[in-house]
């Protein structure tokens, strides 16, 4: 460890190998694996039997669910969501007898993204900030900033706000999240966040 382990909490079943980076207030449970030259950032909740392979990047507070494999080539950015048997892979046209570890893709979750249950991530790709990619998706595509993707092979269907719910914009283009009053704006098939929240 590059730090002291009192630093993050990991459960006795866990096992965290030499190398490793794990910020402060990090939560590791029960029968995870977290393997060489990790790096997870602070305040990370990394649930039941969890695999993180070697040289994974987590961001700050990301929330990783039970039986979830982290393959190497991953970056999680902070406040990223990953539900429950998710999986990310990391080669595109794996082989039993044909070593491939040099091919690996890079798969890159940016800020706030959330995938759901049972969704598979088909390595080479970039999850937009703030996307939410529903259970059991396949994703086999780059995904936008706020956009609302599901099926398999998943396809976008509608955007969201930074909270998680559905954007119905109007006539202006210009939509409101119901949960938090934060105004968004689409142009040209892209979705921002306005500076001006409405009370």
């Amino acid at each position: 460890m590059n730090q002291p382990a009192s630093a993050y909490t990991a459960h006795e079943t866990a096992v965290i190998d030499e190398g490793c980076t794990i910020g402060e207030g990090t939560k590791i449970w029960h029968f995870s694996h977290i393997m060489s030259d990790c790096v997870i950032g602070k305040r990370c909740n990394i649930g039941q039997n969890v695999v993180i392979s070697p040289g994974v990047v987590l961001g700050e507070n990301v929330k990783i669910q039970n039986n979830v494999s982290v393959y190497t080539g991953v970056v999680c950015e902070d406040d990223v969501f990953l539900g429950p048997s998710m999986v990310f892979t990391n080669v595109l046209n794996p082989r039993s007898a044909i070593n491939r570890r040099g091919e690996y893709q890079k798969t890159l979750v940016q800020k706030g993204a959330s995938i759901g249950a049972n969704a598979t991530v088909v390595c080479g790709h970039t999850i937009g900030a703030y996307a939410l990619i529903g259970a059991g998706a396949v994703v086999t595509k780059d995904v936008p900033p706020y956009a609302l993707v599901y099926g398999n092979p998943s396809k976008q269907h509608g955007w969201v706000s930074e909270a998680g719910h559905k954007l119905a914009f109007d006539g202006m283009n210009e939509a409101i999240c119901p949960e938090t009053g934060e105004k968004y704006k689409i142009e040209n098939n892209q979705v921002t966040k306005s500076s001006i929240q409405i009370d």
